[in-house]
């Protein structure tokens, strides 16, 4: 058993709470931009000062509204300045938020508002509304819907409430108080509410700007496009506002680069799945104009930099090289980020190393980090002056970080949550005393770095006992351009074999250049040529184990893995068990 705990550098007042900084802002710089709404021609400017007017108003109707202190607010929409104005508008009446993915199915709206006891909720468009209001739930009073104007009812109802009023209900919450219930989106079985207080969530925030100074700063800018109902960006979003970095919000995959070009945030997060999709989507038209030579040795002396850095010595060769490439290849890859990003935050997954140091050679650090919804996001993270790539960092200050005697990470510290909501039994299932056991295996390294290797109920064990991980590999094959989605399977199998999805983006490019006329992956499941350029992938991948773990067979699905085929989480997770379910046919197809 290993363990490493890391002093604490931040503390939360026993009074603290999640809205204070709005107040401090509008009081301490109430002219500066805090906020980019998208508008007709272009993003328009929102003061420290409206901001906090505007949370003021909302605030002050939900109290008119009948809400009281410790009630549960539903929130369903997409990422929007909205999100962010009413999860502070209904922290600020004293209610506590409820976050639910836009894209959730009727069936887990109705558990999650439910099992809540919301009071009330907002929702985005009229669909939402309508879906809600199918739906048999006596503890809902209230339905406000975004886009059909109910804000400014709302806003104008609260003048029946005076500031003083709002203010005496703001500050009557304090630390320990319950600001959340974030329901998992869960790979398996119903979501469960992870209770989180304004405490847990604060120092997670605080201690993330407090080692990552060069992000947060106040002059730098983040456009946010992950879901705001997962705890990683919703902490983005409040350590931004408590920073005071420009803000903006986007939920529009079609227009994100031009969204992005023309915001031009100084620093982005994201999962593994969008970097590798900006790596894949360079190389590829890099392939397109008949350069993939010059991508080849730019990727490479990419590596190279980053490889140097974490020496602290790079050779007079190398900097002529990524000088060369600075000017042909690096300058155009940040260009698909805005062109002023130089720092981007990972996490929900391993990135993995070989991406890690050719962003970081790249020009854009990528700060890969550990964490749950039941750790209120961060628990480990690569910090400025900690970095080790292919690592996810080491426990944040004020963290600490144990590996189980079968190799489960176990956490502690002021960022793990009370407990699942209305589930003691749940709660009891996931402690150790006073640790969180995770679920996650993983491996701490003599200088205390963290490398996650796999999910514990995932852990393949085949016929000859071999114990298998499969993100090891999953995580490798994904690397491909060529590769959407992936699962390892063979648990309980004389091998290893792997269901693939082809990338519907990736496809047509790797026809054209193969002089082959245009066709969905679904018509090519058993092509030559294609089935040889996944087994490239897969020889790769192999690389990274034993013979025992590598896998000997594939099957090319005929379609992507997708949210809305119910095949990937909101996150982008592969739901496993889902998948297994659903291509058992495939999966039996490996072994005969």
């Amino acid at each position: 058993m290993r363990e490493l705990s890391v002093p604490p550098r931040v503390v939360v007042a026993d009074d603290a709470r999640l809205t204070d900084m709005v107040v401090d802002n509008a009081r301490e710089v109430p002219d500066l931009v805090s906020f980019g709404r998208p508008g007709p021609d272009g993003w328009i400017d929102v003061t420290a000062a409206r901001f906090a007017t505007e949370v003021g108003d909302l605030a002050r109707g939900l109290m008119a509204s009948g809400i009281e202190r410790g009630d549960r607010i539903g929130l369903m929409a997409s990422t929007r300045y909205e999100w962010t104005l009413l999860d502070y508008a209904i922290l600020a009446a004293g209610a506590v938020v409820v976050p639910i993915y836009e894209t959730s199915s009727t069936e887990q709206v109705e558990w999650i508002l439910a099992d809540s006891g919301a009071v009330a909720v907002v929702v985005e468009s009229p669909v939402h509304a309508a879906a809600v209001k199918s739906l048999d739930l006596p503890l809902l009073r209230h339905l406000w819907t975004i886009d059909s104007g109910s804000l400014d009812v709302l806003a104008a109802a609260g003048s029946e409430v005076s500031p003083a009023e709002l203010e005496a209900r703001r500050t009557s919450v304090a630390a320990d108080d319950l600001a959340t219930i974030v329901y998992t989106s869960g790979t398996t079985g119903k979501p469960k509410g992870c209770a989180l207080t304004h405490r847990n969530v604060l120092f997670d925030v605080m201690v993330g700007i407090d080692g990552l100074r060069q992000v947060f700063e106040r002059t730098g800018s983040t456009l946010l496009f992950l879901p705001l109902a997962h705890i990683f960006g919703r902490v983005i979003s409040i350590g931004a506002v408590l920073v005071r970095a420009r803000l903006g919000h986007t939920a529009d995959v079609r227009t994100l680069p031009a969204d992005l070009k023309s915001f031009k945030p100084s620093f982005v997060l994201a999962v593994p799945r969008v970097f590798e999709k900006v790596y894949n989507g360079a190389r590829q038209q890099a392939a397109a104009g008949g350069k993939e030579r010059i991508f080849d040795a730019a990727e490479r002396t990419a590596v190279a930099w980053s490889r140097a850095l974490g020496t602290g010595r790079i050779p007079i060769g190398l900097r002529v090289r990524h000088a060369v490439f600075e000017r042909l290849v690096y300058g155009r890859i940040r260009e698909g980020l805005g062109g002023s990003c130089r720092h981007a935050i990972s996490g929900g997954a391993p990135l993995g190393e070989r991406l890690g140091h050719f962003f970081r050679g790249v020009g854009i650090t990528v700060y890969e980090g550990y964490g749950l919804t039941e750790t209120s996001a961060g628990a480990c993270l690569n910090l400025e002056e900690d970095i080790r790539v292919g690592t996810v960092g080491r426990p944040v200050p004020g963290v600490s970080v144990r590996i189980a005697d079968d190799g489960e990470i176990l956490l502690r510290g002021p960022n793990v949550f009370p407990g699942y909501w209305n589930n003691p039994a749940a709660t009891a299932e996931v402690f150790d005393g006073d640790w969180f056991r995770t679920g996650d295996l993983g491996e701490l390294d003599a200088d205390g770095y963290l490398t996650v290797t796999g999910r514990k109920k995932d852990l393949i064990v085949t016929a000859a006992g071999k114990n298998v991980a499969p993100a090891v590999l999953e995580d490798r094959l994904r690397a491909h351009p060529l590769i959407g989605q992936c699962l390892v399977v063979g648990d309980r199998q004389p091998y290893v074999g792997c269901l693939v999805t082809i990338d519907p983006e990736a496809l047509p490019a790797w026809l054209a250049a193969h002089g082959r006329p245009a066709a969905p992956a679904s018509a090519l499941t058993e092509d030559p040529d294609l089935r040889a350029a996944v087994q490239e992938a897969v020889d790769q991948a192999n690389k990274a184990v034993s013979r025992a773990e590598s896998i000997r067979r594939f099957r090319i699905l005929p379609v992507d893995f997708t949210e809305a085929g119910g095949e990937l989480t909101p996150s982008l997770k592969v739901k496993r068990s889902e998948v297994l379910r659903r291509y058992a046919d495939e999966v039996a197809a490996l072994y005969i």
